[in-house]
């Protein structure tokens, strides 16, 4: 019988110190709900000419973004400029720029050695460029049909949609609205 009363003490005594671990472990989590990945950069995507795998949901959560579809050969090519020099000034305050080649309207290399050449060499960007995707129709990435339903699908190249950290405002801007615009530039930091 003392064996048996034993047995259960310890039993009960193991159960409850596994129970309290439990719910230490699950007090101390602290988890900021503006760190949190939007559902729809939930994606892992190749890095422009590279065979580097970029985790959206990483490099996005909790931070606002500036999402644009690009393309090498088109009239509004130059604002490659004024979108890295955001990116430059924007990122210490949380801003992550995202550029999305696409060949959608016609404009855009064929070879992805050529785009990133125009990309890095030409107009020196180092914000972060991904593998061209479709960015409007039936096959457009998941990323721009959820933009698209909060606010339009890009009629051209260079669309602008700056979304903010919990994903709550997003806007867009068509291609000539250009980067470095006032209207841009206060809705930035409206966003931030």
């Amino acid at each position: 019988m003392k064996n048996l009363l034993l047995i259960s003490i310890i039993a009960l005594t193991s159960f409850t110190v596994k129970a309290q671990a439990e719910v230490d472990i699950t007090k101390n989590i602290n988890i900021d709900p503006s760190a949190q990945c939007l559902a729809y950069m939930q994606h892992s995507e190749k890095k422009l000419h590279a065979k580097e795998l970029l985790d959206l949901c990483q490099l996005t959560a909790g931070k606002a973004m500036l999402i644009v579809n690009t393309a090498s050969h088109c009239g509004f090519t130059p604002q490659f400029t004024a979108l890295e020099a955001l990116h430059k000034e924007y990122q210490e305050q949380g801003l992550v720029v995202i550029g999305f080649p696409s060949d959608d309207f016609f404009q855009e290399e064929d070879d992805e050695k050529d785009t990133a050449d125009i990309c890095f060499v030409n107009y020196g960007v180092t914000f972060t460029m991904l593998s061209p995707v479709h960015v409007y129709g039936s096959d457009a990435h998941p990323i721009f049909k959820a933009l698209a339903e909060k606010t339009t699908a890009p009629k051209w190249n260079f669309y602008k949609y700056l979304v903010s950290a919990d994903g709550k405002t997003v806007k867009h801007f068509n291609s000539r609205v250009k980067p470095d615009s006032d209207i841009f530039i206060n809705a930035i930091n409206e966003i931030l």
